[in-house]
């Protein structure tokens, strides 16, 4: 949860308007971004397994 966090408190006035920009996208791009980020994420924690 920290890396989650660390963007709002370092950037919050980014992250405001970076939120705005995600509600006008349609919901298949936010969906085909979140399956890239879990991918990486997963490959991140195999990556650290070594």
């Amino acid at each position: 949860m920290i890396v989650e966090g660390l963007p709002y408190f370092a950037f919050p006035e980014k992250m405001k308007l970076l939120v705005q920009k995600m509600m006008e996208m349609p919901d298949s791009m936010l969906r085909r971004f979140g399956f890239v980020l879990m991918l990486t994420g997963l490959l991140l924690v195999y990556m650290g397994r070594w």
